[in-house]
């Protein structure tokens, strides 16, 4: 038979044609009865019941404790702390004041030596505490026999409490001549000095403390991520008579670009909560020379024995989060293309 001029012939058996209820779906012209198919490259659609027996049920389950735990503990204090910061409180009586809180700690005449202070302290631990961990793990890679001894001995700093750690460095810093480092110093004509009881001495002082306590796990990173630099590389250096500093530049540091720029927005972010070094050494003191923004948050916090100013505390800790995140959004956003280039 012949179709009429104009109209398409009627499809036949076998013939697939698109159901114009639904175009995602396909149907078979199997005459008598029409199948419906699903269309090349379309997903059939899953209700709540193929969503449960495909596993989607038990994922929720066993993902369910985790969310609530994480947002317990991690998103409900930054929620909690927001609301707190328009508030008036000493966890007692409570008023809401609006922005009062963020003026009060903006205007605060030692925030700008609160943040002075962390700067310069988050300043001395780059130049001291960012170089030498890399510099102590290229050389225990470079070592060919006990290796992990020495990966020890760099990692047993970490394993001792922060607490102990500091209480300990507070007796060596003993500014007398019989002190323990003044002693030491003594031995090549250098010293005494003054240490954590003068205002310029002081930050220092803590950065080498930190420096020392903290540097142990970075060792680590960096001897994890030497191992992933290729053995040959090495080789044909070594064979084109290179030294150990050209290895290190020309095939070192570019393996561990990744890794370098992530352990470096990290010790940014840490030194600038830095509060266990100025709490315990000098208690923001000399003379206001190691008082930090944390440590000026503990203080509107728990400084007044009768009750604390826990709204400002918090403001100045969401001041503290928004300029953080900001550097972090940013700083990601200019190093996306070298860690990966």
């Amino acid at each position: 038979m012949t179709a009429r001029a104009g109209m398409p012939p009627h499809p036949g058996p076998g013939t697939l044609f698109t159901d114009e209820r639904d175009p995602a779906v396909t149907l078979l012209d199997d005459a008598p009865a029409r199948r419906r198919v699903p269309a090349r490259g379309a997903r059939p659609r899953k209700g709540p019941v193929d969503w449960a027996r495909s596993g989607g049920l038990s994922t929720l389950v066993f993902a369910l404790p985790l969310v609530v735990v994480f947002g317990l503990f991690s998103w409900w204090p930054a929620v909690r702390a927001f609301v707190m910061s328009l508030q008036k409180t000493n966890l007692i009586v409570t008023s809401w004041v609006g922005l009062d809180n963020f003026h009060t700690v903006l205007t605060d005449p030692l925030l700008p030596t609160a943040v002075r202070n962390t700067l310069w302290f988050a300043l001395l631990a780059l130049v001291f505490g960012f170089p030498i961990p890399l510099l102590a793990a290229v050389l225990m890679s470079e070592v060919r026999s006990r290796r992990g001894l020495f990966s020890a001995l760099a990692y047993l700093p970490v394993v001792v409490p922060p607490v102990v750690a500091v209480l300990l460095w507070k007796f060596f810093y003993d500014a007398s001549p019989q002190g323990v480092f003044n002693t030491i110093l003594g031995w090549v004509g250098l010293g005494p000095y003054p240490w954590i009881q003068d205002p310029h001495w002081a930050m220092p002082s803590l950065v080498l403390e930190a420096t020392w306590a903290a540097a142990g796990g970075t060792v680590i990173i960096y001897l994890a991520a030497l191992t992933s630099v290729p053995a040959e590389l090495y080789d044909a250096a070594e064979v084109d008579g290179a030294s150990i500093w050209r290895k290190v530049w020309h095939v070192t540091m570019p393996h561990l670009r990744g890794v370098l720029l992530i352990t470096f927005i990290l010790q940014i972010l840490a030194t600038a909560q830095v509060f266990l070094e100025p709490y315990l050494f000098t208690g923001g003191g000399p003379n206001n020379a190691t008082l930090t923004i944390m440590l000026q948050i503990y203080d509107y916090a728990f400084a007044n024995s009768l009750g604390g100013d826990y709204g400002a505390a918090a403001a100045l800790s969401i001041l503290l989060a928004a300029v953080l995140a900001i550097f972090s959004a940013i700083y990601f956003r200019l190093t996306r293309s070298w860690s990966v280039s």
